[in-house]
C-alpha cells in the first residue's frame, strides 16, 4: 500500500487525468519499456510479444471494445540527457505513457552514477501519474528515484541482500513474486516480466484479455510466490568469524544438532552473547536459521526423490511429520506434497 494516503490521492486524481485525457477520444493506452545500460533485450522484446498477443485478441461480442495499446521503447537521446522513444508500434497516436517499465539486467545492478539521467525524469513521469514497474534488478534503478523510502517491494531473492544495504529505508518482500501498489508495481525473478505483463494486461485490458493472452502464452496466470522458487542464500559476510564458523558446521551437517549449548560452545561462546550475535550476524534467530537449512534439504529430497513424506520430514531432522508440514509450509508458500507435484523430477512421485 502506498504509505501516505493523502499523497496517494493527488497520484490516483492526476494518473485518471492522464488516461481519461485520451480514452474518450482515441482509446489509447501506451506501455513504455525502458532501455537503461544493461537491460536484458529478452524481456524487453518479450513483453513486446505479449503486449502485442494481447492487442490481437478482439474479445467476445458482448464484451465493451478494448483500448488499444501502444507499445514503445525509451532511451537516453544522443545527449544522454533524456530518454526518447526510439520503438513506437503506434506511431500516429497521440497520447502520453500510462507505465513506464524497468525490465532486469544481466549484468550488476544499475549503479547510481549510471541511474542519474533517469532518476528525475522516471520521478517527474511518476508525478504526472505515470505509473512505475520494474522486474528483477529493475528495482534498483527504480530506488535511485527515492520513491521507494517506506514502501513495501520485492526484486530477485539472489539481490537482496545487495537492495537491503543500498536501500535501507525501502522495506523489502522478497518472498513475494509481484507486489502491487497501484502506482508502483515490482516484480521478482528474471521471468516474472510475465506475470507483471499479465497484471497489466489484466489492468488495461480487462480479466477475459489476461486470461486469453495467458492461453495463448501457455503460461499460468498470477498467483505464484517467488519463495516457491527461492533457495536459502545465509548472510555470510558479516565479518564474525565466530558466528561463520558455525555456520559453515552447521551448513555441514544439514542443522541436524541445534541445541543452543552445542552451538554456543562451537563458538565459544556464553549462550546469550552467542545469541545476539548470531542475531545481529544473520539476521535471524538460529531457531529460524536451522528451519530454513532443513527446509532447503527437504526441498532436494521432495525433487529429487520417491521417498514417503514421513521419511523425509525424518530425514531433516523432524520426528513429527506434522511440525514438518507447518514448517515447510510457512517458509515455502507450498505444503510439501504440492511443492513435489509441481517440482519433483523424479516419475511417479506422490504425497
Amino acid at each position: 500500500m502506498i504509505s501516505q494516503p493523502g499523497k496517494a490521492r493527488k497520484w490516483c486524481d492526476r494518473h485518471l487525468r492522464g488516461c481519461y485525457r485520451h480514452m474518450p477520444t482515441d482509446s489509447v493506452i501506451e506501455l513504455g519499456i525502458v532501455l537503461y545500460p544493461g537491460v536484458q533485450m529478452a524481456t524487453v522484446l518479450g513483453l513486446t510479444d505479449l503486449f502485442g498477443i494481447a492487442q490481437q485478441g478482439a474479445g467476445a461480442p458482448d464484451e465493451p471494445r478494448r483500448p488499444r495499446l501502444r507499445v514503445s521503447h525509451w532511451q537516453l537521446d544522443d545527449t544522454g540527457r533524456r530518454p526518447e522513444r526510439i520503438h513506437d508500434s503506434d506511431p500516429g497516436a497521440d497520447c502520453s505513457p500510462s507505465v513506464l517499465i524497468l525490465p532486469p539486467s544481466l549484468r550488476a545492478p544499475i549503479s547510481a552514477e549510471a541511474a542519474r539521467p533517469y532518476r528525475d525524469w522516471l520521478r517527474q513521469q511518476h508525478d504526472t501519474g505515470v505509473r512505475l514497474a520494474s522486474v528483477c534488478a529493475g528495482a534498483f534503478l527504480l530506488g535511485e528515484t527515492g520513491l521507494l523510502a517506506g514502501r513495501t517491494v520485492t526484486t530477485h531473492w539472489l539481490h537482496a541482500e545487495g537492495f537491503r544495504a543500498r536501500f535501507p529505508d525501502v522495506r523489502l518482500d522478497a518472498d513475494q513474486l509481484i507486489i502491487d501498489a497501484d502506482d508502483i508495481i515490482t516484480a521478482g525473478g528474471l521471468m516474472a516480466w510475465t506475470d507483471l505483463g499479465l497484471r497489466l494486461v489484466d489492468r488495461y485490458l480487462g480479466a477475459r484479455a489476461m486470461i486469453d493472452t495467458a492461453q495463448m502464452l501457455v503460461i499460468d496466470p498470477p498467483g505464484r510466490q517467488q519463495r516457491y522458487y527461492s533457495a536459502f542464500a545465509p548472510r555470510l559476510n558479516h565479518g564474525d568469524g565466530a558466528i561463520l564458523a558455525v555456520q559453515h558446521w552447521l551448513q555441514e551437517n544439514a542443522a541436524q544438532e541445534v541445541a543452543l549449548a552445542a552451538l554456543a560452545q562451537r563458538a565459544g561462546l556464553e549462550e546469550r552473547t552467542f545469541l545476539r550475535r548470531f542475531r545481529k550476524a544473520t539476521g535471524m534467530t538460529t531457531t529460524d536459521y536451522c528451519q530454513r537449512i532443513r527446509v532447503g534439504r527437504a526441498r532436494e529430497l521432495l525433487q529429487a526423490s520417491r521417498l514417503p513424506l514421513e521419511r523425509v520430514a525424518w530425514e531433516v531432522g523432524y520426528a513429527d511429520p506434522g511440525a514438518f508440514r507447518k514448517v515447510f509450509t510457512r517458509i515455502v508458500g507450498l505444503s510439501p506434497g504440492a511443492y513435489r507435484r509441481r517440482f519433483g523430477t523424479t516419475p511417479g512421485t506422490s504425497g
